[in-house]
């Protein structure tokens, strides 16, 4: 699967090398004829076990009624360990086989990802597939609160990682603007507006209570004045609800370019229900006879396909639910040519995930061409209590309150290193620290002390050669290989975390890259009396540096240069 990176590759060859040491003991007939079992070649977690380990063996005794251990020796003894680039292979503990690689491949690694530069770390997982990613989509009736920061930066960093696999990606914003929220939005702008020109009015109970809504209305009286105190209530919110979306959606979409996130679409619920996409998709749905009316209403058979009940989707009143817009928005995304289509939702809409898979396979869709990933809460904390009001405003923390506190950098990078699925505790006072327990500032600082030994070394009138003119086979300091090898892990990683949605698995590769930098600095002088060899450290870290800096981009934290 992963053959095209260069980790992949030598999986590949020691997997290849296993199967047909395989089929050497079937003919032999020490082992019974057989299709190979699908077994993985893996990175050991400490260096003493090799360079690669496999579990073919293990995976094969029962079919052969042999110990482990035994299939593991009979493998062993017809690897061919001469040509290629396996150097040994050792059978340990229940029978997994260890291999190391012959000496100097680390150094040919390092070469091949110079040469890639910017390029290293791209693939073709995904290549011909069209992905959609729909994430945040919050209604146009407040601010962006902490969910929404989350949801965010965990929706763009999946994006770069389908766009980084060679995938047709887009990135999504789904406006709420229509529906029973917009109605009470009018009553709640009307009510304020209202009120800043005088009138004793009283807020309706379920209005919006946020000072945003104040401040959006105080805009506009000092735009207008009180032109539209005196016109009929019912036009005067149909103005007013054009006039706040507008504002709110602008603001909403400033908010999030702040945060590093531009979206390609931002998709109108209004022009389902103007363009009659709601009342086509339900119609298909009647057809298929999966509607039926009850007590005025129109309910969709959600029975029908596994559900525990059924649900409305036309109301008494003739007005369609938020779950039949749903229905058909998501009839739009495929018929716009998406394979699949990602919708990053939090926690609380879990119940929402199977009937809308079944509403989609009731159209003929395959329900596994929508995927929801589950987003669960953030708490922020600060001196070990949990933090709910903004100091400056006395309401909620808004994502604008987080990025004046802590900048993009600090928030990108902490709502990226949990898995979506583990709820979060957001440490402000880690977040803004200038120290190694600060693991955006401890990366970015080993991307920074590279730049600084770079910068040394040419500021000295010193060139570094050709990268094909250094002798990358001196580096052979523990260190130095764990370095190199931790590098060339990279593009299986990008893979692995766009295939699993887990972003967070970049975060925890460049700490780790960090970790390494840091160790070999400790351990290795850069610029040395020995030419030949500081040039070849400086390429090393040079690549290090590339590697944290793509690392970054990926989950949108920059890589500076000085610190």
């Amino acid at each position: 699967m992963f053959e095209n990176t260069l980790i992949g590759a030598l999986k590949a060859e020691i997997a290849n090398a296993l199967l047909a040491a395989y089929y050497r003991a079937c003919v032999d007939k020490e082992l019974p004829e057989a299709p190979a079992p699908d077994f993985t070649v893996e990175v050991p977690r400490e260096a003493a076990f090799g360079d690669f380990s496999a579990n073919l063996a293990m995976l094969l005794a029962r079919s052969a009624r042999k110990n482990p251990r035994d299939i593991a020796n009979l493998l062993t003894e017809r690897i061919d360990c001469i040509d290629g680039i396996i150097a040994s292979c050792e059978v340990a503990g229940a029978g997994f086989i260890n291999f190391r690689l012959k000496e100097g491949w680390q150094a040919k690694l390092l070469q091949q990802i110079l040469e890639q530069g910017e390029n290293f770390g791209k693939n073709s997982f995904y290549a011909g597939e069209k992905i959609q990613v729909e994430f945040v989509s919050a209604n146009p009736t407040g601010e962006m609160h902490m969910g929404n920061a989350r949801g965010a930066a965990i929706g763009d960093a999946l994006y770069n990682l389908f766009d980084l696999c060679g995938a047709e990606a887009e990135k999504e914003f789904y406006i709420n603007d229509a529906g029973n929220q917009i109605e009470k939005f009018g009553f709640s702008l009307e009510a304020r507006y209202l009120q800043l020109l005088g009138e004793d009015v009283e807020f309706p109970e379920d209005g919006y209570h946020g000072e945003d809504i104040t401040d959006t209305m105080r805009e506009l009286v000092a735009e207008v004045g009180d032109k539209y105190q005196k016109i009929e209530s019912s036009l005067r919110r149909a103005f007013l609800i054009e006039y706040g979306l507008e504002k709110k959606i602008a603001a909403m979409r400033a908010t999030l370019e702040r945060f590093g996130v531009k979206y390609h679409v931002w998709f109108s619920e209004q022009t389902l229900h103007e363009s009659g996409a709601i009342v086509d998709v339900l119609n298909i749905l009647r057809e298929k006879d999966y509607l039926y009316e009850k007590e005025g209403a129109t309910w969709l058979a959600c029975t029908k396909f596994g559900e525990e009940k059924d649900e409305v989707v036309i109301r008494a009143n003739g007005i369609p639910t938020y779950y039949a817009a749903d229905i058909a928005y998501h009839d739009n995304k495929f018929k716009r040519g998406f394979g699949k289509t990602i919708d990053i939702w939090g926690a609380d809409h879990h119940g929402h995930v199977a009937r809308m898979k079944g509403a989609l396979e009731a159209l003929g869709y395959d329900r596994e061409g929508l995927e929801v990933i589950l987003m669960q809460l953030v708490r922020l904390v600060s001196n070990g209590e949990v933090v709910r009001m903004s100091k400056r405003t006395g309401r909620y923390i808004t994502l604008n309150d987080l990025l004046d506190d802590i900048g993009v950098d600090a928030a990108r990078f902490f709502f990226t290193m949990r898995s979506s699925d583990s709820q979060m505790d957001f440490d402000l006072d880690l977040a803004v620290q200038q120290s190694s327990d600060n693991p955006v500032y401890y990366v970015q600082y080993a991307h920074a002390r590279i730049c600084s030994i770079l910068s040394a070394f040419l500021a000295e009138g010193n060139e570094l050669p050709a990268f094909d003119k250094v002798d990358f086979s001196l580096l052979k300091e523990a260190a130095e290989l764990q370095l190199i090898r931790k590098m060339a892990d990279f593009p299986d990683e990008i893979i692995l975390a766009a295939k699993n949605r887990e972003p967070h698995r970049i975060p925890i590769f460049v700490q780790d890259l960090a970790s390494l930098f840091h160790n070999f600095y400790t351990h290795c002088r850069v610029l040395t009396d020995d030419k030949e060899l500081t040039n070849a450290r400086l390429y090393l870290i040079k690549a290090a540096a590339q590697v944290i800096k793509k690392g970054l981009s990926i989950i949108g934290v920059s890589a500076p240069e000085k610190m």
